[in-house]
């Protein structure tokens, strides 16, 4: 078994992580990329992880040559050209449009979802700014409700960038923000990720903390 030719920025509660690393299961490709370990906060940076990624944020992928590639999105379509299978993000048309889109939505709840986990986790309770947390959830709430009512069968079509986005979001919901109990509300929601969080590629990178 040849050494890794890739490294990347990890830590696996991240959900934007879990993307790429559900990817990687998906196509063949784990045995291509070490796992470098990054803890940070907004207020605690990773200096090793600055000097490769400016912004400070994960996931960074190092290539063979040096060069550095940031953020998920770019990294997965990166990916996503390095394997011999069919792709995960179609590579043009409408449904390459439509499926980032999907993918983009479900980057949007799992923005709002770790802004709401830093301001609740990191601040004191008299400090945090409710109004701000109402409109993150918010966001939350209606992104999961076009879901719910317009990408159903969309998402059950394919496992592919959308779904990975998607059930990576909700397994952030889950794993940060129980308290959001979206499963009341969205229940074919539930249902689809029920049977697609049962992928080996989704348990494989189920966040053990």
């Amino acid at each position: 078994m040849s050494a890794p030719s890739m490294t990347l920025f990890h830590n696996p509660a991240s959900p934007f992580v879990r993307k790429v690393m559900v990817l990687l299961h998906e196509t063949g490709q784990t045995d291509r990329v070490a796992l470098q370990a990054s803890q940070l906060t907004p207020v605690s940076p990773d200096p090793a992880l600055n000097e490769d990624n400016p912004l400070g944020k994960i996931p960074a992928l190092r290539l063979a040559d040096g060069n550095v590639l940031y953020d998920s999105r770019v990294i997965l379509d990166y990916l996503d050209h390095q394997h011999v299978g069919n792709p995960l993000i179609p590579r043009d048309g409408s449904a390459r449009w439509r499926r980032l889109t999907l993918a983009s939505l479900a980057d949007g709840i799992m923005d709002a979802a770790v802004m709401v986990r830093y301001e609740v986790a990191l601040r004191s309770p008299e400090k945090h700014w409710d109004a701000w947390l109402d409109s993150q959830r918010d966001k939350i709430r209606r992104a999961l409700a076009l879901l719910e009512a317009d990408a159903i069968a969309e998402l059950t079509s394919h496992f592919d960038v959308a779904a990975i986005s998607v059930a990576c979001a909700l397994g952030y919901l889950d794993l940060r923000h129980p308290d959001l109990e979206w499963r009341k509300e969205n229940p074919k929601l539930a249902e689809w990720y029920f049977e697609v969080s049962q992928r080996p590629s989704m348990i494989a990178t189920m966040p053990k903390v």
